[in-house]
């Protein structure tokens, strides 16, 4: 079979280019820009594109499915060429059902937790030698590739974005799925960009439900109020399962889970990393996974990569890097660090990087996210506001946001290099939570 992908250099897009070539798949795509670690992946599998660049005359009728990613646009000289010649064009989501329409579909959803739960599955059915095909949101130990396809294995594990699917197809990914089992972990309003209403957001994940096959499973976390009401108001004809945070305690910074066999030491922490850990239970109970065996498994579970990714671990002095951006996100991870670290200064250090976050009209949604740090940090880069083409923010809008007169405000990394080497109190936690990467602060420099 005969691919070609429209902007191969994407996270996803390139590791569905790297599944396919291992499944024997001839490989091709194009690019105008492609960065690490999609650079190096490619190039190592010998499928990195010559000359960057679109080149319509890479299109021909030999083709047998063209993948377009979303960094494309609708006149793309190299998609008008598929569309000339009448090619099968797929988006990404497209071609994942298209491979598993046969399988046994199970599709993790959610604004927060997805890639953790997802991860916490694939960690679990390895441990037990239960291969399956999958779709993951970020690059796990232990796996080639993020994506993973077969034409044998029954289940087809895949993490549901609520973003769009590609420049001609404005449907969130998760619609195109049609999970047979399916979880929704929590709402909180993301992607304003996209939806710019809260109540638009929700009605994504409303249409998400409905698109369960009839008599399938939905497992949901009944302690958010609105993924709750969602579920409770919706008719569709499938079994609903609820899940809430476990019993656990905390003893000397350890988390233990309790289980039918007792207390057990769990790596990850936080309510939001435990109702993750039960609501990955269900889903693996519906996998055929009991859940002695999902106990035994979870254990060794270090955490999915940068979900509260330990950088530093001393008796006095801990550091954590978190991909947490979005509010509640935000206010989740602050809240489980604080309540880990109780005898612990809390530095919380937050960057300002995406579309929603450096917008005037969003911004207040981060009221109180950094209030249980004992002390906040706010990074942003002027020129990012510039890129993104949005005003600027002025600082004493930032101060009113989060809700805290001391909030410190950070433009330069720079700056914020030598905030982190004043950092003198002990015992203390430094929490650095950011998508970007603070104007290119070099982590593994400052921590070894």
């Amino acid at each position: 079979m005969r691919v070609h992908f429209i902007a191969i250099g994407g996270s996803a897009m390139h590791n569905l280019a790297l599944a396919l070539a291992n499944q024997g798949a001839i490989v091709t795509g194009s690019d105008d820009a492609i960065f690490e670690p999609s650079k190096s992946r490619l190039e190592a599998r010998g499928l990195l594109p010559e000359n960057l660049g679109w080149y319509p005359e890479r299109i021909t009728q030999d083709i047998e499915a063209v993948i377009l990613g979303m960094h494309a646009k609708v006149d793309n000289p190299e998609l008008l060429k598929a569309q000339e010649l009448g090619l099968t064009i797929y988006s990404y989501p497209e071609y994942l059902f298209a491979h598993g329409k046969n399988k046994t579909r199970v599709v993790i959803g959610g604004s927060h937790g997805k890639t953790t739960i997802t991860s916490m599955i694939l960690h679990v059915l390895g441990y037990h030698d239960r291969p399956l095909d999958f779709m993951v949101g970020a690059q796990l130990e232990g796996f080639d590739t993020m994506v993973h396809l077969t034409s044998e294995n029954e289940f087809m594990l895949m993490e549901g974005d609520e973003y769009l699917s590609s420049p001609i197809d404005r449907r969130p990914k998760f619609h195109l799925y049609a999970p047979n089992i399916a979880l929704i972990s929590g709402i909180a309003w993301d992607h304003i960009n996209v939806f710019p209403s809260f109540k638009q957001y929700c009605e994504q994940f409303s249409i998400f439900i409905d698109k369960i096959v009839p008599g399938g499973t939905l497992v949901y976390n009944q302690e958010d109020e609105v993924v709750k009401s969602l579920v409770e108001q919706s008719t569709h004809p499938i079994k609903k399962i609820p899940y809430h945070v476990p019993e656990h305690n905390i003893h000397q910074g350890i988390t233990y889970l309790e289980t039918p066999e007792g207390p057990m030491p769990v790596e990850v922490f936080g309510a939001h990393n435990l109702s993750n850990l039960e609501g990955a239970r269900w889903i693996c109970q519906l996998m055929g996974i009991d859940s002695n065996d999902f106990y035994e498994a979870i254990g060794s579970f270090k955490g999915a990569s940068k979900r509260l990714e330990r950088l530093v671990h001393k008796k006095d002095y801990i550091v954590y890097k978190d991909f947490a951006h979005a509010p509640s996100k935000v206010s989740a991870t602050v809240a489980a660090v604080r309540k880990q670290y109780p005898e612990h200064k809390l530095v919380a250090c937050l960057e300002l990087h995406t579309y929603s976050s450096l917008n005037q009209d969003f911004i207040g949604q981060y009221k109180n996210s950094l209030d249980k740090a004992n002390e906040a940090v706010v990074f942003y880069q002027p020129e990012t506001l510039v890129l993104k083409n949005r005003p600027p923010i002025p600082p004493e809008m930032i101060q009113a946001a989060f809700g805290r007169q001391d909030l410190k405000l950070m433009t330069t990394s720079q700056e914020l290099e030598s905030h982190i080497d004043a950092l003198t109190h002990r015992p203390l936690v430094l929490l650095l939570m950011s998508s970007g990467n603070y104007g290119g602060l070099d982590l593994k420099r400052i921590f070894g």
